[in-house]
Order: C-alpha cells, then structure tokens, then sequence
C-alpha cells in the first residue's frame, strides 16, 4: 500500500468499448441499414405514373411547337421507346433535339395503345397538326405493374388517369 491507502499493483480499468462491443454494434447498424433499404424501394406503379406525366407533357410540348414552327410533328411508340418526328419536304424526319429526342421507355412500359374515342380504330402514331388536336383521345401505357391511361381532351391538353 501506499501512503494514501491505495494497493500498488493493481491496474485500473481502461474505459471504453471493447472490439467484440464494437463489432456487434457495427452488425447491428448494418442490418438496420440493409432494412431501410429495402423499404426504400420504389413502387413500380408510381413509375408508370411518373411516365405516363412525362408523356402528357412531351405531348404538350409537341402540340405547342407544331404551332410555332407551322409543321406537323408525330408522337411515335417504338419497341422499348418513342420518338418524335416532323414532318419535311422529304418525309418524316426524327426530331433531335433535347427535349423531343428519341427516348427509351422508364417505368417498366412494355405496350402502347392509341384510342381515338370517337373511332374504334386503334393508330400507330400520333400527329400534332398547326392546329390542336380536335378529337379525344387515350394512349394508354402498359406494364406488368398496371395501367397508365393520358387522356387527350382535343383542346391540346392531356391528363394522366
């Protein structure tokens, strides 16, 4: 013992954690991680959704910019995509621009229908005339998560159901 009652000899406990406290922690963590994660999915429905307004805009765009530069632009579906193309001397061309380039489809769509509501043909394309569209219309998105119909009012404006 020492002058103030204390043992020599004896050695204090270091504070702290130990490696095994340290790594049970870490799993932990990483399990609640991994968790999170997979809550954060997204839903495959609110993509098709997300797609089909997308696509209602394009169609805007397009109706509004067939106006301005007086000649008519087509809405095209391709397998795995769309295209956008305006019409010249020579034929229908594909538009390259950044907003009306051609795109590959988002959202899991595998299938597009063209409704002309007062016909009971089904088109393969769209045409934006210099004047807007008069007819009602749907195009409807297909995928494995459901269903995404743009209605076309024949004002030039178009909504997603």
């Amino acid at each position: 013992m020492n002058r103030y009652g204390r043992r020599i000899g004896i050695a204090r406990r270091q504070a702290g954690f130990t490696l095994l406290e340290m790594l049970v922690v870490l799993v932990i963590a990483g399990l609640l991680v991994s968790l999170a994660s997979l809550q954060l999915t997204r839903n495959p429905r609110t993509d098709l959704n997300e797609e089909a307004q997308r696509l209602a805009l394009l169609f805007e765009s397009a109706g509004d910019e067939a106006q301005v530069r007086a000649r008519p632009i087509a809405w095209q579906p391709l397998d795995g995509g769309f295209r956008f193309d305006i019409r010249t001397e020579d034929g229908w061309r594909p538009l390259r621009d950044d907003l009306f380039r051609a795109r590959r489809w988002e959202g899991g769509v595998t299938g597009v229908t063209i409704q002309f509501l007062d016909s009971d043909k089904s088109v393969s394309r769209l045409v934006f005339g210099t004047e807007a569209i008069d007819a009602p219309m749907e195009i409807t998105l297909i995928s494995p998560a459901g269903r995404a119909i743009i209605v076309g009012s024949g004002n030039g404006r178009f909504q997603v159901r």
